[in-house]
């Protein structure tokens, strides 16, 4: 194993789970507001906020950390699908499409440039953010193996 690999894994979980950590915040903050055709400027903010944090740290658990873990473990990194394959044999996720579920979201979202439009995802990102942060866990857990020294 490479110590500089291990480095940049250690500081990209780091990272990650900042990032979680601002999700579950906000999160808790939207959770409560119901799925509807027009939202008050608070619930807007509050969606809106959880769904820009919810698209930034799905792009940092699949295109930092899980490809860092590929990166120690010496995978050839290969395509987007093979990286959430690889997840899902290591049991970080149950299966590769559900992580394809959460990666396509986060497209959506992040190519979603009429404002009035990001409110069709509110819904599905608050299904899909507890489901996010139980990956991050198992990610995190699944990493112990390596990070565990530090």
């Amino acid at each position: 194993m490479n110590q500089i690999h291990l480095d940049i894994l250690r500081e990209n979980i780091g990272t990650l789970n900042m990032s979680a950590d601002w999700v579950r915040y906000s999160y808790k903050q939207a959770a409560a507001i119901e799925p509807k055709d027009e939202y008050t400027v608070e619930e807007f903010d509050k969606l809106e906020i959880l769904t820009s944090r919810y698209a930034r740290t799905t792009d940092m658990l699949v295109n930092k950390v899980l490809r860092s873990i590929d990166v120690v473990e010496l995978e050839d990194i290969g395509t987007i699908i093979d990286i959430m394959n690889r997840a899902e044999k290591r049991g970080i996720v149950p299966s590769a499409e559900l992580l394809r579920i959460i990666k396509d979201l986060r497209n959506n979202i992040a190519h979603e440039y009429k404002i009035t439009e990001i409110t069709a995802f509110f819904a599905d990102v608050l299904k899909y953010t507890p489901v996010l942060l139980e990956i991050i866990q198992n990610t995190n857990v699944y990493c112990e193996r390596y990070l565990k020294s530090f």
